[in-house]
C-alpha cells in the first residue's frame, strides 16, 4: 500500500484571475517530472490565467523535500496526486516522470480526471526504451548525490550544470533520493496503466527535437490510446515546459477544451 505523507505536501494554489464574475474556471492540475519543481511551470501558468491551475512539490523535492516518509516509487507520487485532487474533477497535465504519474492517476481514478495533457512521458517497459539499469546500478543509497549529478549533467549538459548556481546545485544533489527512489521503481516488467482502457481525452506533446526513444514513446500512446491527440512542438526538446511556455500552455488548453 501507497505510504501516505505524514505532513503536508507544497501545493500553490493560483485561481483564476481572467474569468468571468460568477463563472466557475477549470481546474488543472500540473505534476513535475524528475529533479525538477512545481516552480518550473511558472511561465506556463502565467499563460493560463482564465483557469484554475494547481502546482506542487512531489515528495521528496523542493519544499516536499522533508516530507516524511519518503516516496519509494510510482504508486506513492499517484497517491499524493489523488489527495491533492480530493473528490474535485480535474484535467491534469504532466511533463516527463509527471506525465507517467498522470496516466496512472487516470487509469486508478477515471472519475477524477476529465483529460490529460502529457508531455514525452517514460516509457521505460517498452522494448524501444533504452535499458539504463546498468546506470542505475553504480549508485547504491550513499550515492545518492552522484546519481542526481550524473542525471542533470546528462539531462542538460555539463556546462549547464556547470554554470547552475552552488545553492541550486546543492538542492539538486540533496533531492537525489527521490531521484533514485523513482527511476528504480518505474524500471518494470508491467506497465502501471493499460494504455488501451482510457475513456477521456488525452494530449500527448512531444518536441521536434526529442531524442528518437521519446519520440517512439509518445508515438506509442498517441496511437494505442483511443482518440488521443499527438502534437508536436516545433523547436523543442524534453525541457519544453521551460523554452516553450506558449506551446506547453496551448497543449494543456486543448485538454481543457476537449474535456468541455
Amino acid at each position: 500500500m501507497p505510504a501516505p505523507p505524514s505532513t503536508a505536501l507544497h501545493v500553490l494554489d493560483h485561481p483564476a484571475r481572467l474569468a468571468g464574475a460568477g463563472v466557475a474556471a477549470p481546474l488543472v492540475v500540473l505534476v513535475h517530472g524528475s529533479l525538477d519543481r512545481a516552480a518550473s511551470f511558472g511561465r506556463v501558468v502565467r499563460r493560463l490565467g482564465d483557469l484554475h491551475v494547481v502546482t506542487y512539490d512531489r515528495r521528496g523535492y523542493a519544499r516536499s523535500r522533508a516530507v516524511d516518509p519518503p516516496a519509494t516509487g510510482l504508486e506513492d507520487h499517484v497517491a499524493d496526486l489523488l489527495e491533492i485532487l480530493g473528490d474535485r474533477r480535474a484535467v491534469v497535465g504532466g511533463h516527463s516522470y509527471g506525465g507517467t504519474l498522470a496516466l496512472c492517476a487516470a487509469d486508478r481514478r477515471p472519475d477524477l480526471v476529465r483529460a490529460l495533457a502529457i508531455y514525452e512521458p517514460p516509457l521505460p517497459w517498452m522494448p524501444f526504451w533504452p535499458d539504463s539499469r546498468s546506470f542505475w546500478r553504480r549508485f547504491g543509497p550513499g550515492d545518492s548525490a552522484a546519481a542526481a549529478e550524473a542525471f542533470m549533467r546528462h539531462m542538460t549538459g555539463d556546462d549547464t550544470w556547470e554554470r547552475l548556481p552552488e545553492r541550486t546545485k546543492r538542492d539538486r544533489l540533496a533531492e537525489g533520493p527521490a531521484l533514485l527512489a523513482e527511476m528504480s521503481d518505474i524500471r518494470r516488467e508491467i506497465p502501471p496503466f493499460s494504455v488501451d482502457a482510457f475513456d477521456l481525452p488525452v494530449v500527448v506533446g512531444v518536441g521536434s527535437r526529442t531524442v528518437r526513444h521519446q519520440r517512439a514513446g509518445t508515438r506509442y500512446l498517441a496511437d494505442h490510446i483511443p482518440g488521443a491527440e499527438l502534437v508536436e512542438v516545433a523547436g523543442a526538446a524534453h525541457g519544453a515546459h521551460l523554452t516553450h511556455p506558449d506551446a506547453f500552455a496551448a497543449l494543456v488548453r486543448r485538454a481543457v477544451e476537449l474535456a468541455a
